[in-house]
């Protein structure tokens, strides 16, 4: 019976570090991407803003100098 418990209890164990280490890994994930959001934030910011006076549309696609 005594054994029975042992292996119950460090079944709990290993149950409640993997629990543990899967908090810690879903907090980073929530931070990257709350970061990513900014940063899409901020390219879209600057993409609206490099568009024409008249309203910013989006950028024509232009040829490079080597055609």
């Amino acid at each position: 019976m005594n054994e029975r418990i042992q292996r119950l209890e460090e079944k709990v164990a290993y149950l409640e570090r993997h629990v543990t280490e899967q908090d810690k890994a879903m907090l980073e994930q929530v931070e990257v991407v709350a970061r990513l959001r900014q940063e899409l934030r901020a390219l879209r910011d600057r993409l609206a803003g490099s568009g024409n006076a008249e309203g910013g549309e989006e950028p024509k696609d232009e040829r490079p100098p080597h055609y």
